[in-house]
């Protein structure tokens, strides 16, 4: 078993055009004081990183984690969250995921997909500069709107999007391959990929590839109510990051799972800082643990009431105060009585 890395945060939720907030240098200085260990990138935020000069350049990026670690800090993993999404977009859904792309592309759906596929090329090789083993993104959706089964789906549709969405997918896997990183998906509504079952899909649509991995988070599963301890029992050999984040589903006698159209705060279900939900974190860093997990816990702060800055500083301490330092030996080892091969066999009655 090994002690799980940590803590570390996800700085996609903190950017912004103020200080500290506003360039790598200072939002580094802000997290390390906060006690922070690693820091996780979005590679879109041009204000924190350049994602093709990673990639293109390692004397760039080693400049990236040479000046974190003389912080105290490492990254994690990078982020191509919004560009793995462009990777696989439903029409119904063009105008609200334009942003996420490059304005050159916007309004241009093909050009679209190519700048996104471009942009996770770009990122195996980034993080294979910066010495990573591990990458987080979305699948992106083309079976979202018929998530429901009303009106009924017709034969084959599931099928067909599955298999587009692996053939979209697999060149992208292939060249994480070559640069000896895993993708990470994380399991999230409004991606075809947002359980395990649709995970097992699409794992058969790429022919279980390697590099097709998992980034668990416990609180989207919450939402969904599923059991996410027993998700990892079933797929620990595939999560390969972790998202520390949670949430709670307090359903009532108006609303439910699908929350009724409602802002976060009136949802049943809805994402609280760590410690203000239900998700039961101890079980969790104790099945990863035992599962030998060997990657980073993350912060990812979403809340609807309490404000980011407190969350972030909440959150240092509460996942140090879960990670596990293991043991290097069994707690009735003092009893052990060394090895003995004719006793085991007298014992055995041989």
């Amino acid at each position: 078993m090994r002690t799980i890395k940590g803590p570390g945060i996800f700085l996609a939720q903190f950017a912004g055009d103020a200080a500290p907030f506003n360039s790598l240098d200072s939002i580094a200085d802000w997290a390390a004081g906060l006690g922070y260990k690693g820091i996780q990138i979005p590679s879109w935020d041009g204000r924190l990183f350049d994602l093709r000069l990673a990639a293109e350049s390692k004397t760039y990026a080693q400049e990236v984690t040479g000046k974190l670690a003389a912080k105290g800090l490492a990254v994690t993993e990078l982020s191509t969250h919004l560009q793995g999404q462009l990777v696989a977009v439903h029409p119904a859904y063009d105008a609200q995921f334009d942003a996420f792309a490059d304005p050159a592309v916007r309004g241009n759906p093909a050009a679209r997909q190519a700048w996104a596929v471009e942009q996770m090329r770009l990122a195996a090789q980034a993080s294979a500069n910066l010495g990573l083993t591990a990458h987080a993104s979305f699948s992106g959706a083309l079976a979202w709107p018929y998530v429901y089964p009303w009106p009924q789906r017709p034969a084959g549709l599931i099928e067909e999007a599955f298999a587009e969405l692996g053939r979209r997918w697999r060149p992208i896997l292939d060249a994480f391959e070559d640069a000896g990183v895993d993708v990470c998906f994380e399991l999230h509504p409004g991606e075809d990929l947002h359980d395990g079952v649709t995970f097992e899909r699409f794992l058969g649509a790429v022919d279980d590839h390697p590099r097709a991995n998992i980034l668990f988070d416990p609180s989207h599963f919450v939402l969904q109510q599923l059991d996410y301890l027993a998700f990892i029992d079933h797929y620990h050999t595939r999560i390969r990051a972790f998202h520390v984040k949670d949430a709670e589903f307090r359903p009532n006698g108006k609303s439910g799972v699908y929350g009724g159209y409602q802002g976060w705060v009136d949802r049943p279900g809805r994402f609280r800082s760590l410690g203000d939900g239900q998700v039961d974190f101890k079980a969790i860093f104790s099945k990863l643990t035992a599962y030998d997990y060997a990657g980073w816990a993350v912060l990812e702060w979403e809340c609807a009431l309490k404000h980011p800055e407190d969350g972030a500083r909440e959150g240092a301490t509460f996942i140090r105060d879960h990670i596990i330092r293991v043991t290097q030996h069994a707690f009735d080892d003092f009893a052990a009585s060394g090895v003995d091969d004719d006793l085991n066999r007298r014992l055995l009655g041989l």
